[in-house]
């Protein structure tokens, strides 16, 4: 049996009437996630390099790719992964880099082994790329990499100067979905946050797109923002509608910590964003408004409007699927390794030239990856299967766990039966920090169990 604390309250929660306002003091935060060691950097480039000399070995196994673009117009107050600003010049130069790195790593017999069910091109706003950069890359990743023939390429950004000229040159290379974040169509929440263009023109960029019917339109709200109230935010999601778009995640705001928006804040030029409770409250309103309208929901944050909608990379990605990184800023896992790339401009193009590595952190994934992922994946869609979970850690560990999920459903976070662990409208809420909590209570007993068996053993020899 595991040793659970059920009265640690920043594990199982507080009992109170209001579970989904009040469970937890706030979220861990955005993601949930395991344990890793680090690679002695002198050893980088060869483990990498083995890593993809070798066909895989994990045949049928997900795999993804990612690309990213990290550059943007402006930063958003609540952005943290502003790299540079878009430079005509220095965006070429970056993209010169990135063809050459798509053709090496392409050439690797790994990346020929086995196809991708998913490409994700995010950023950064990698729709500030030319019409041509957009469909080079499109026509490279389908010329260069095996792909599925259901293969999902997503390409990220804003509509803010992605014209007709750009969406067509994107569905010529080879895209066939496309994220943009929108975030509120507010203009006065838009202009705080630094979202260029006004609703009105985002509203008609999105029709436009639609009215094509030759690729999947979604879109990301996120609420908490400064100057956002409930009236603002439930326009937010009938605005949604009236897009016509394909899909929809809905993102809470979760920190400001060295952000823009703090320094903003403080300074009195905004006011402060909502509250966790009030989030709680639009989360609600969210979810009762996607089924009051007959949304299809595929995880605790993301609908679709119909079938077409498949958010198959974001799905891979929270699983045991190998995602191979492409360009500065890039992360990834491939055979074992968790990898980011460097942020750097000039490190990251002198990498490429040279065939090295642009790592700037390698990292050996942990023995338990693959539960840690069954983990943040189940709960991700809302419901831990005890057949799943038992299978994948090799024992009983849905009974091991039992104590927790019961203190959880104690505490109006789950419903428990013998087979499944279901969140309540409450557990979606605080479904990464449920995720992080039970991922904690694994390895600390792992540790706990390991340090015994290092003493039994010293005590025998």
């Amino acid at each position: 049996m595991f040793s659970i604390n059920t009265s640690d309250t920043d594990l199982v929660g507080l009992s109170t009437p209001d579970p989904l306002r009040y469970a937890f003091s706030r979220k861990k935060g955005a993601h949930a996630g395991g344990h890793m060691s680090a690679i002695a950097p002198e050893r980088v480039q060869e483990e990498l390099k083995g890593a993809l000399r070798f066909a895989s070995t994990n045949i049928g196994a997900a795999r993804c790719l990612y690309i990213h673009i990290p550059f943007c117009r402006v930063r958003c107050t609540y952005c943290n992964f502003f790299q540079y600003a878009s430079s005509k010049t220095l965006m070429s130069q970056y993209f010169d880099a990135l063809v050459k790195e798509i053709r090496w790593k392409s050439s690797f017999a790994w990346s020929q082994s086995a196809p991708f069910q998913a490409v994700y091109v995010g950023g950064g706003t990698p729709t500030d790329l030319s019409s041509e950069q957009l469909k080079v890359l499109g026509q490279m990743i389908r010329s260069s990499f095996p792909l599925t023939a259901d293969c999902e390429i997503t390409l990220e950004g804003r509509v803010n100067r992605f014209d007709t000229q750009k969406f067509e040159s994107a569905l010529e290379g080879g895209f066939n979905r496309f994220s943009f974040g929108v975030q509120s169509f507010d203009n006065t929440v838009r202009l705080a946050a630094k979202r260029l263009d006004k609703s009105d023109y985002v509203m008609d960029r999105l029709q436009s797109m639609v009215r094509y019917n030759a690729a999947p339109i979604v879109i990301d709200l996120l609420y908490g923002l400064p100057h956002q109230n409930l009236e603002n935010w439930q326009h937010d999601l009938e605005s949604y509608l009236e897009s016509g778009v394909d899909g929809v995640d809905l993102y809470q705001l979760i920190e400001m910590k060295g952000l823009p928006m703090e320094r903003a804040v403080e300074q009195g030029k905004l006011p402060m964003p909502a509250d966790t409770a009030m989030k709680a409250t639009m989360f609600q309103m969210g979810v009762e408004f996607m089924a009051k309208h007959h949304q299809r929901r595929l995880s605790v944050n993301h609908w679709a409007s119909g079938n077409r909608e498949r958010s198959i990379y974001n799905s891979l990605a929270k699983t045991t699927a190998e995602v191979l990184p492409i360009g500065a800023g890039a992360g990834g896992n491939i055979n074992g390794f968790a990898m980011m790339q460097s942020r750097d401009m000039d490190t990251y193009i002198h990498a490429i030239n040279q065939e090295q590595f642009p790592t700037m952190g390698l990292m050996q994934v942990a023995k338990d990856a693959a539960l840690t992922s069954a983990i943040k994946s189940a709960f991700d869609r809302g419901v831990l299967s005890r057949s799943r979970l038992d299978k994948v850690a090799g024992y009983s560990l849905f009974e091991a766990l039992k104590p927790l999920f019961e203190a959880w459903q104690s505490n109006g976070l789950v419903d428990v039966d013998n087979h499944y662990v279901q969140l309540t409208l409450a557990g979606q809420f605080w479904s990464v920090t449920l995720a992080q909590n039970a991922i904690q209570i694994i390895q600390e007993n792992s540790k706990s169990a390991l340090s015994t068996q290092v003493i039994i053993d010293a005590a025998v020899a």
